[in-house]
């Protein structure tokens, strides 16, 4: 039968259809504790292929899961059926109009793109989660999603105005606000979605008393369905309101048309410091007074995390001291005095009534930012831990009156002691709904059964409060399980009508809201490793090549668009199996034994890390840090141990000896290198015939510096400060007049600059797993740089990627002392200048008379993850004259040799074209665009016919005036 639905689906289906292991696998979870795998998975292009999905997975009797962005917590994304992925092309704003305030929109459209799409028009989408970079329309309205403003904006419920559906025969429906006339027409309909308004109706009204008096009185309330909705008679019927938080039980939609908000002018927020949580919850009625547009608090887990994360590393300057918890308070205001008014009179009332020993302000929108993004992150910064014991959600976002927090927080924090364990907390305190997470370690025994004694506790908690369940995230697997315990026999009675009104099949994601599976089972946390890898590099960091794949929760943050450099290959292709998420999936189904260990060598799991474009970008943009690139060499080692070396991976490799040759036969080189032939042969190993090899240069830096040194006595001065230059391989053979510059920047700033025998860095051969020779290398030049080090010296490098090698890789390579030495005095140039411009040691000529320089930055994906574009910021704005900007550009989509292999030509260029080439285009001829990186002055030149610049070289300018 699964046969014949997959052919059928493959004749009728235009978008891709995967019933393949891999695919499931990669499906199998999303951001909940639970794993099942799909039957098989479709990513429909359109409502027609959406249609079709329905009708022949309704023919063969097979059950349709819809899928947003898999970022569901309660496991609403995971089941035994047909995995539709709305995402990958049903992602656009189809309408809008700003004079009614609606847009509509497919479902697989992402909050935060549709609020850059409406932000030049004044309007943006009122709730908005702490996923918005990832979570889209379609998924937060299947699990009814509400954010930090939902005191403002309320539930996603209050903004669907209508659905256009499939439902479960394959009918499309449209369920928008009815007249009574139109609803006549509905009721006398002879088909499923006649039969549904005759359904609903009669199960409302007979359920009007049981509704009113079960229903808790909350506004975050998203258990169950809607009847509270229907039974509303202040406003014509809309089952679009019944729809909503149906988790694809009743229908799947194929647009949305959804109400937008006018933006605030302005924005401001007050962080107040608390001791500890309770005192924290206990200011929320004081706080509330004053009507704030969001109110959230963070407790001292996810703090302490922050401050010692990589991915805050200088983002935290707004805490002060060690707070227990605090609580950030937003206004909206038309001007900045009414702002200022605002925070002034909510913070003299805190101080009037002893709350909160700190009360510091955010004004300027980037301050604010760095607020929200710690609070975004909580979630993953707090399964960022590297051992077993994670904070898993079940009973994560519980609400009751917002009066009423303080005392259930005291009780709830008893049941989690009384268990033997701890939760972190954090979230929307203005409405009662904190996520909250008991830490449990599920491989251990007894902890299956400690989790439902805290869940039953909590549950018997929530009904003692009149609260909800789940305020926020739905019921899915976890939750469902309690609807008939919280909502009563006959409310549960009438959620299991409803979708047998709408679903007489039961074809629908079955098993959420109603006929639930007992919340243990199917569970992905606590399953057992049963294969491990003899790994090359150290992951004893990481706990092990196991921890390091475990560390992915599946919270989608991989696939957030336009923003950041993680993850390109997902930004380009919009396909899970390219994100950080995916790999870690397969990798994981790999260890677990769901994939057979032979997918090690296989094409299937090469397929998913070939994209990998190695940018590390998920090492720091990752809260839990999850190294793909590191993994990514690891797997590549191990598959070409089983398959060999490619003829075009050997090249790229050792493209310093390469190099060394072509240096030694320039000019002549260069003529071959651009010759038809020789580009019809490189095209035949696999390079795209479009780029070209950057040129050769005859004199070598090295051979420039022994000469230079030697002639030039200032140079060996013993007095001053010496400076270890670490020539990379384009330095030395493509680009010395880099070097050169790089030696006149530093000695006009008076350093002495010594350069060591090297070898190649090895990132090359590592970014092709070729691990062992790149091992050679680095014992090589740990070897060169070791006494340098051990006297402190700073080793610098003109190459990010080189010389963050010494720094990130070469411990995991070559574990030991020496290059721990090695890697702490490693840093980029840009690091170095930067001090050196605090210091004021970079002697630039007065600037009178000069005409002012516009700088326009774009950074290294390597720099950007590992250091920050900060210093290169510093150095360009410490020019004089300088003006400087940076693009928002993720990664170049080079990435070394990645840009120049045929068959990644075109998905490389497609990352360009995303936000860098655009940005490039619209710079003024005179701009200097600055890139660090080799590759992106390529890439940018390829793209743009713009040459981009070297900072090294814009300084050495800038010094000679």
């Amino acid at each position: 039968m699964l046969n014949d639905l997959y052919s059928d689906l493959r004749r009728t289906v235009r978008g891709q259809v995967r019933f393949d292991r891999m695919s499931r696998q990669l499906y199998s979870t999303d951001a909940s504790m639970y794993q099942i795998e799909p039957l098989g998975v479709v990513h429909p292009l359109d409502a027609d292929d959406l249609q079709a999905v329905v009708e022949l997975a309704g023919k063969h009797a097979m059950p349709v899961l819809p899928r947003g962005g898999g970022t569901s917590l309660a496991g609403q994304c995971v089941g035994r059926a047909v995995m539709m992925d709305l995402s990958t092309h049903m992602n656009k704003v189809l309408e809008l109009n700003t004079e009614e305030g609606w847009a509509r929109v497919q479902p697989g459209v992402v909050q935060d793109q549709l609020n850059a799409f409406l932000a030049p028009h004044g309007f943006g989408f009122g709730p908005d989660t702490s996923t918005s970079n990832r979570a889209t329309l379609g998924g937060m309205t299947g699990n009814n999603s509400c954010g930090a403003r939902s005191i403002l904006y309320g539930k996603t419920v209050d903004h669907v105005i209508e659905a256009e559906a499939i439902l479960a025969d394959g009918s499309r429906a449209t369920f928008a606000p009815l007249g009574s006339a139109a609803l006549d027409v509905k009721l006398r309909a002879e088909s499923l979605e006649g039969h549904i308004y005759r359904e609903v109706l009669r199960i409302a009204e007979e359920n009007r008393a049981e509704v009113e008096a079960r229903f808790p009185k909350l506004m975050r309330r998203v258990s169950g369905y809607n009847l509270d909705e229907v039974l509303r008679r202040d406003r014509s019927l809309n089952l679009a309101k019944l729809l909503v938080g149906s988790e694809g039980t009743l229908a799947v939609w194929s647009a949305l048309k959804v109400r937008i908000v006018p933006l605030p002018t302005m924005k401001a927020l007050l962080v107040a410091h608390f001791e500890d949580m309770i005192k924290a919850v206990e200011a929320d009625a004081l706080i509330l007074a004053h009507n704030p547009s969001a109110m959230e608090l963070v407790d001292d887990t996810i703090i302490k995390e922050a401050v010692n994360s990589p991915v805050f590393a200088g983002k935290t300057g707004f805490l002060q001291g060690t707070p227990g918890a605090i609580v950030v308070v937003e206004f909206y205001g038309e001007t900045r005095a009414e702002l200022v008014d605002k925070l002034d009179k909510l913070e003299a009332d805190l101080k009037r009534h002893r709350m909160g020993y700190a009360h510091v302000r955010a004004l300027e929108p980037e301050q604010q930012n760095l607020v929200w993004n710690l609070r975004k992150a909580g979630l993953g910064l707090m399964m960022g831990h590297r051992i077993d014991a994670k904070p898993l959600p079940f009973v994560e976002d519980t609400a009751v009156d917002p009066h009423r927090l303080a005392d259930y927080l005291k009780a709830f924090d008893k049941i989690v002691r009384k268990h033997g364990t701890r939760a972190g907390y954090y979230g929307h305190s203005s409405v009662g709904c904190l996520h909250i997470r008991p830490i449990l370690d599920l491989k251990k025994a007894g902890e299956k059964e400690r989790l439902m004694a805290i869940f039953s506790d909590v549950a018997a908690l929530v009904e003692e409060y009149g609260g909800a369940i789940s305020g926020e995230h739905g019921d899915g697997l976890a939750r469902s399980w309690l609807i008939e315990r919280l909502f009563g026999p006959k409310l549960a009675q009438a959620f299991r009508d409803v979708k047998a009104a709408f679903d007489p099949t039961n074809l629908m994601n079955p098993g959420k809201i109603v006929d639930a599976q007992p919340p243990l089972e199917n569970l992905r946390w606590g399953k057992p490793i049963v294969r491990t890898l003899d790994t090359v590099l150290d992951f004893s960091k990481e706990g092990g090549f196991s921890f390091a794949v475990e560390m992915c929760n599946g919270n989608g943050q991989c696939r957030k668009l336009d923003a950041g450099t993680m993850c390109p290959s997902y930004q380009a292709t919009r396909m899970d199996r390219h994100s950080t998420r995916g790999r870690a999936n397969a990798l994981r189904g790999l260890l677990q034994g769901d994939l057979p260990f032979s997918e090690l060598g296989g094409p299937d799991l090469f397929e998913v890390m070939d994209l990998c474009l190695e940018c590390k970008a998920c090492k720091t943009e990752c809260p839990s840090q999850v190294d793909m690139a590191k993994m990514k060499y690891e797997f590549l080692y191990h598959y070409q141990k089983i398959n060999g070396v490619p003829l075009r991976s050997r090249l790229f490799g050792r493209i310093d000896l390469i190099s060394r040759v072509g240096s030694a036969l320039a000019p002549v080189s260069n003529w071959i290198a651009a010759s038809r032939p020789n580009r019809w042969l490189l095209a035949r190993i696999g390079f795209a015939p479009q780029r070209t090899l950057p040129p050769f240069r005859r004199r070598r830096f090295s051979r420039w510096f022994a000469r230079h040194a030697g002639s030039n006595g200032r140079v060996a001065a013993a007095e001053r400060p010496a400076v270890v230059l670490f020539q990379d391989t384009f330095m030395e053979y493509n680009v010395p007049q880099l070097g050169r510059d790089a030696v006149e920047v530093l000695e006009r700033a008076g350093c002495r600059v010594i350069v060591p025998p090297r070898k190649c860095c090895g990132r090359p051969l590592i970014s092709k797993g070729l691990l062992s020779e790149a091992r050679t290398n680095a014992r090589f030049n740990v070897a060169s740089l070791a006494p340098y080090a051990e006297q402190g010296l700073p080793i610098v490098g003109v190459e990010p990627s080189c010389i963050l090698t010494l720094r990130e890789d070469y411990p995991a390579l070559l574990p030991g002392p020496a290059t721990e030495r090695v890697a702490a005095q490693a840093q980029t140039i840009d690091e170095f200048l930067f001090k050196l411009t605090q210091e004021g040691r970079l002697p630039y000529p007065a600037a009178e008379g000069r005409p002012a320089r516009e700088y326009l930055l774009h950074g290294h994906c390597h720099q950007k993850a590992l250091v920050g574009t900060g210093p290169t910021l510093g150095v360009l704005r410490g020019i004089p004259g300088a003006s400087v900007r940076e693009i928002p550009s993720g990664c170049c989509g080079m990435a070394g040799s990645f840009g120049y292999e045929k068959e990644h030509y075109d998905v490389s260029m497609t990352i360009g074209e995303q936000r860098l080439f655009p940005a490039v285009r619209r710079a003024k001829p005179e701009t200097v665009i600055v890139a660090d990186g080799i590759s992106c002055r390529q890439q940018i030149a390829h793209g743009t016919e713009r040459q981009a610049r070297h900072l090294v070289e814009v300084v050495a300018e800038a010094l000679r005036g």
